[in-house]
């Protein structure tokens, strides 16, 4: 029977690793082609992988949690129509199975314990260190449970363990990876939204009516922000050694933020968009996010991103930039503060905006530059048709 190797697909352009979510299928099993073999995660979506091709399952080259680079083999499985006949436990378990001695106790480890110990990420050095409470001082599972729940800082404090999901360490890793490699810089502006908001609390009604989406602030935002960005056009690229890629197409990143988990879709080509357009796959996207039905078209090519600090009612932030992009911006909740207008006083609502931007690709003039064009076209925002 030929073996086929299952590689992990490309999943976006930026996108070079992904971490295992879990397999669906175990060693041994047999499973259908186009059955969903794992479940992987990168900093933007989850997605299932499913199987090439129809066969047995030869092996699983990593376990949930392991991050695995694009193009690596993910499994290996005997190509065959028809499972073939399974095993039998007994004689599974009349293979004599391996045991490691320690090197400095007179103890064996069961194949169990050796498994769960790798399944911890336990070397069978390590094990020399933990204390059996078993039959002899062998070493139990609830040992190894005890070792590994153990703090690798040595503290008298009281504390609770929170284990890390896979997610948190995707998302981790890609915030430490940005600010190790980008000179972040940030730039913060008030925009005025009393205008917008009087239309938008004007049009809203009808605009539902007619086209049974929901007329918001979010859609205008992002309207200004792709019609900046055309014009400063080095805020939609990705700054390199020798050259700074300047992209065609906006292709705009919503930071969307469920049960506690962040996901970013993305609007494709937003400078084409009008605000009924903009609003509809704002909409679709946030049900998908919602849903849990967030596919990897939906979250790859990012080129600049939005986040909203104002749905968690702050009012300023300073956002990481995700890499490979030079760009985040980032609005606060909006406020009422009180200003002088034509000498008269008057209660305005206000926004701050923040950009947070790649020092490397452009300068802070450039970056003021594109927050004026941005504003004005915000804060003229009820002119724009709908």
């Amino acid at each position: 029977m030929e073996e086929i190797e299952i590689k992990l697909p490309k999943l976006g352009e930026s996108i070079v690793s992904a971490t295992i979510v879990s397999y669906f299928k175990k060693e041994g099993e047999f499973i259908k082609k186009d059955d969903a073999l794992l479940e992987v995660a990168t900093d933007k979506v989850n997605s299932e992988i499913p199987s090439p091709v129809s066969g047995v399952i030869k092996k699983l080259s990593f376990k949930a949690g392991d991050s695995v680079e694009v193009g690596n083999t993910i499994a290996i499985i005997e190509a065959t129509e028809k499972p073939l006949k399974e095993k039998k436990e007994e004689k599974a378990e009349e293979k004599k199975e391996k045991v490691e001695k320690s090197s400095d106790k007179s103890l064996f480890y069961s194949p169990s314990i050796q498994r769960l110990a790798r399944e911890k990420d336990i070397s069978i050095e390590a094990l020399g260190f933990i204390k059996g409470t078993g039959s002899n001082g062998r070493i139990t599972k609830q040992d190894i449970e005890n070792y590994k729940k153990s703090p690798s800082i040595q503290t008298k404090l009281k504390y609770k363990s929170i284990k890390t999901s896979s997610i948190r360490k995707i998302i981790a890793d890609a915030m430490q990876k940005s600010k190790n490699l980008i000179p972040h810089a940030y730039l913060v502006d008030e925009i005025d939204l009393t205008d917008l908001l009087t239309y938008i609390n004007s049009q809203k009604k009808e605009f539902f009516e007619k086209n049974n989406v929901k007329l918001t602030i979010t859609s205008f935002i992002c309207y200004a922000l792709a019609r900046a960005i055309k014009k400063y056009e080095l805020l939609n690229s990705s700054f390199t050694k020798d050259e700074i890629l300047v992209y065609e197409d906006i292709n705009l990143g919503i930071v969307v933020s469920v049960n506690d988990i962040v996901m970013l879709p993305v609007i494709k080509k937003i400078q084409d968009l009008q605000i009924l357009d903009i609003s509809k796959q704002i909409s679709s996207l946030k049900e998908k996010a919602i849903s849990n039905n967030l596919k990897f078209e939906d979250a790859k090519d990012g080129t600049i991103t939005l986040t909203n600090f104002g749905m968690g009612n702050t009012m300023m932030g300073f956002p990481i930039i995700k890499h490979p992009e030079v760009a985040i911006i980032g609005i606060g909740t909006i406020k009422d503060k009180v200003s002088l207008i034509n000498d008269q006083i008057q209660n305005r609502k206000i926004v701050n905006v923040t950009l947070s931007f790649d020092h490397r690709a452009f300068d802070g003039i450039y970056g003021c530059n594109f927050l004026n064009e941005f504003k004005k076209i915000l804060e003229n925002g009820h002119k724009i048709s709908i």
